[in-house]
């Protein structure tokens, strides 16, 4: 039983069992994970000159860099007042592109916080857990905690909150942000395919975090019609 059973459990409403851990790229995985980490966080001019970096990694990984050249296109060719505001406005202001995971499943129910405590004692467990304010859920952190600590308890917990990258992936691609291609290209980490429109997603997981401790129904993306597998 994997630690994550052991504190919440089998996957309940809004999440699913994971197979067991195996990768047949795990430095590439760990390349994308890391990478997206970074530029799922608020993007400052450090950001914008690690953006050559990051393209190298990646090619030299073997990962896809085609989903997030428009994220690198606006970070180095729009004014980076421009694209500050525009995350402010989508990520902070806004819960529809809410980067922690929990919030798709639970919303701000009590129910959260059992799953957020979960993923503060994953993390203990590894001697990482992270410093200052952020929610342990925060999409960045989980990536940075997969790709750098401990790959095997990171997929299973992006794996196990595989519909909330798929949501936040599909709110993200429908407004037209850059960012959706990130999300794909973490998903393209994980096995299984990726939900073709957000009606296939709504009959199965329904959209949106819940008002009360009502979750989402589970899936498993194994299990839905898919266009094609995103290419890792």
């Amino acid at each position: 039983m994997s630690l994550l059973e052991k504190l919440l459990g089998k996957a309940g409403k809004g999440t699913f069992d994971p197979e067991p851990y195996r990768d047949a790229h795990p430095r590439r995985s760990a390349v994308v994970r890391q990478a997206a980490g970074l530029l799922l966080e608020y993007p400052d001019e450090e950001l914008v000159h690690l953006v050559p970096a990051l393209r190298d990694a990646l090619v030299e990984a073997g990962a896809d860099t085609a989903p997030v050249e428009e994220l690198f296109a606006a970070l180095t060719d729009r004014p980076l007042t421009e694209v500050q505001a525009e995350y402010v406005q989508e990520f902070d202001l806004s819960k529809r592109h809410s980067l922690h995971l929990t919030y798709w499943t639970d919303g701000d129910t009590r129910r959260r916080g059992e799953a957020l405590a979960a993923f503060k004692e994953i993390y203990r467990a590894h001697g990482a857990l992270p410093e200052g304010t952020e929610l342990p859920d925060y999409l960045p952190l989980v990536l940075e905690f997969a790709a750098k600590v401990a790959p095997a308890d990171g997929y299973e917990l992006l794996q196990r909150y595989r519909p909330s990258l798929e949501l936040l992936r599909l709110a993200l691609r429908d407004d037209g942000l850059p960012h959706a291609g990130v999300l794909g290209l973490v998903c393209s980490t994980l096995p299984g395919v990726s939900p073709e429109d957000k009606q296939t997603v709504m009959q199965t997981a329904g959209y949106g975090p819940p008002t009360e401790t009502v979750g989402l129904e589970p899936y498993s993306s194994r299990l839905l019609p898919v266009h094609e597998r995103n290419a890792p």
